[in-house]
């Protein structure tokens, strides 16, 4: 496919192409990325996933209270699609020692997690499908006559040591990528592991659930790319999810900032990190389905033409609403600054905040805290926290955003948001300190119908 141009200067027409889960879910959807990889002699990264399922088998292999028998299963399911592939590839006695090689690494990193709960060796384990992936892809394109290679990405994505949310060092992997990616690239394709990072100490760290698009964003970064492409099982960003509102359509291009808001906000499409290194850099993203790329998809710049006050509704599942109560917070100071010192000493990121004199309530985002799924309100953060308040905890609940432009000096919006809420229990509103969103706070279970109602009114009316 060919790449539109955009008034920005760049080093190359370099392209750095990801692939999800489901688009090297087996042998045949291989096939149909390394298609699109050969059509576009400009990528010459390719950033993989695990294949379909592999990932949640390999976070249950972590479990405690995973069982020897269950292990052993698992193991073989993570086994057998690797298989598969493999014996459509036609078993190449290279790729199978390395695969063979893989899966015993896997067998021998459960063994250990039964004797330590270490997080670095989770992240190790957790690591194991993308490199499966890799090692496939490269041979798949060489099959079909490319020059291509499986690359270590931990040789290059530098992180700190926070297991199972690492954060990249950004100045670390562009001189990295410099030493040991970029040489490589004139000679040929570089098929490289998602979601995947090393320390400083050369342990491996992961990113956390989904990290795949900012591994391949961060690299692009580095190597001062053109553009990125995410290919997934969707043609692009609608202006919500299609299964929810059978009206939702597809969006030609949108900003970094509605984007970032979008994938923010639960746009399952694009992971909330993506779109940081791409701001950075200015480098345009390409989000479009790998099971139809006829079918074009949405192109994220710096620029776009048009930029209408709705643009479209995410939905994020999975929240908690955090109340703290405290008589300390009357005309006192102080108690706000304590409160965030703590939630930063535990790592949590807070989206949404309201304030009265006595509370504070704060939206956290459960999903996917960590790789290894463990959830952000440890009993440890719960106790620091009741030392100076007293704590509720709300689950159950989902934020659901009004995407667009101008939306805090826009008069009317309000209006025609809150005569669709009129029937349904609102938990929290915020609006004022982004021009791009308004979110309200609902029960799950009314999540689906408040996005019809306000798609319908707001998109299709």
């Amino acid at each position: 496919m060919s790449i539109a141009s955009e008034s920005v200067t760049y080093v190359s027409q370099l392209t750095v192409a990801k692939f999800g889960g489901t688009s090297v879910a087996d042998f045949d959807a291989m096939q149909r990325c390394a298609d699109i990889i050969i059509a576009n002699p400009q990528t010459r990264v390719v950033v993989v996933s695990a294949s379909s399922g592999v990932t949640n088998q390999l976070v249950a292999l972590t479990q405690a209270e995973t069982s020897s028998d269950e292990s052993k299963a698992l193991i073989k399911k993570i086994a057998s699609i690797q298989y598969q592939i493999l014996d459509k590839l036609g078993n190449p006695s290279d790729v199978a020692a390395k695969i063979d090689r893989t899966l015993s690494h896997i067998s021998t990193l459960v063994e250990r997690l039964k004797l330590t709960r270490d997080k670095a060796v989770m992240d190790e384990l957790l690591s194991q499908g993308e490199m499966c992936s890799s090692i496939f892809f490269a041979a798949v394109l060489r099959e079909k006559g490319a020059s291509a290679s499986a690359f270590d990405v931990r040789q290059v994505l530098r992180t700190d040591s926070h297991y199972g949310r690492a954060e990249p060092q950004i100045e670390q992997i562009a001189e990295l990528a410099q030493i040991h990616l970029q040489p490589l690239l004139a000679e040929q394709v570089i098929v490289t592991q998602g979601f995947v990072g090393a320390d400083s100490e050369g342990h491996t760290t992961t990113l956390g659930r989904g990290g795949s698009d900012y591994s391949a964003a961060l690299l692009a970064e580095a190597l001062q790319a053109y553009a990125v492409e995410i290919w997934t099982d969707v043609a692009g960003i609608y202006t919500t999810d299609p299964r929810l509102a059978p009206n939702a359509s597809p969006i030609a291009e949108i900003s970094f900032n509605e984007a970032a808001e979008m994938a923010t906000f639960g746009a399952k499409v694009l992971h909330p990190a993506t779109i940081l290194p791409a701001v950075r850099q200015k480098i345009q993203v390409f989000v479009g389905s790998s099971w139809a790329p006829e079918q074009g998809g949405t192109w994220i710049r710096h620029k776009v033409e048009s930029e209408p006050v709705y643009r479209a509704v995410a939905v994020r599942r999975d929240q908690t609403l955090l109340n703290l109560h405290s008589l300390q917070m009357l005309h006192a100071q102080g108690f706000l600054a304590e409160t965030f010192a703590t939630l930063a000493r535990h790592k949590i990121s807070v989206d949404l905040i309201t304030t009265s004199e006595v509370n504070v309530a704060l939206t956290l985002d459960k999903t996917g805290s960590d790789s290894s799924g463990q959830g952000l309100l440890s009993e440890a953060l719960l106790q620091e926290l009741s030392q100076h308040c007293r704590v509720r905890v709300e689950d159950g609940l989902a934020l659901v955003a009004v995407i667009g432009n101008n939306i805090a000096s826009t008069a009317g919006v309000c209006r025609r948001v809150f005569e669709v809420l009129e029937t349904y229990n609102v938990r929290m509103i915020c609006q004022g300190a982004s021009p791009h969103n308004l979110c309200i706070l609902v029960d799950e279970s009314e999540a689906a119908n408040v996005i019809r109602a306000l798609h319908e009114n707001l998109f299709e009316a």
